[in-house]
Order: C-alpha cells, then sequence, then structure tokens
C-alpha cells in the first residue's frame, strides 16, 4: 500500500499522464483509507478546475 508521500506524487502525476491499472488502484485502495490524501485530491481538483476557468475567460 502507497504511504502518504508517494499517493501525493501519483495524484500529482497523474494530472500530467495516465497512470496504469496498478497505479489506480493503490491510489483507490489508500484513499479509501486516508482522509488526509481525499482532501489533498479534492483541493487539486479544485485548483485544477480553477485555473481551466481563469485560462478560458
Amino acid at each position: 500500500m502507497l504511504n502518504c508521500k508517494q499517493a501525493s506524487e501519483l495524484m500529482s502525476q497523474a494530472q500530467d499522464r495516465d497512470i496504469s491499472l496498478r497505479e489506480r488502484l493503490s491510489l483507490r485502495l489508500h484513499l479509501l483509507f486516508c482522509h488526509g490524501c481525499r482532501n489533498f485530491s479534492s483541493q487539486l481538483q479544485l485548483m485544477r478546475a480553477a485555473c481551466r476557468r481563469y485560462l478560458d475567460r
């Protein structure tokens, strides 16, 4: 199972590349148990959406 550092790095990488099935499953498993990383994932998604809206102006 991933630790929080590995999970956060993988979430960041997933923004730029397709992650493998194994990586996705490992990340999902980690997110099931880790509230802090779920929050980080939500924040990443929020920042990405905000950046898109800013660039679309």
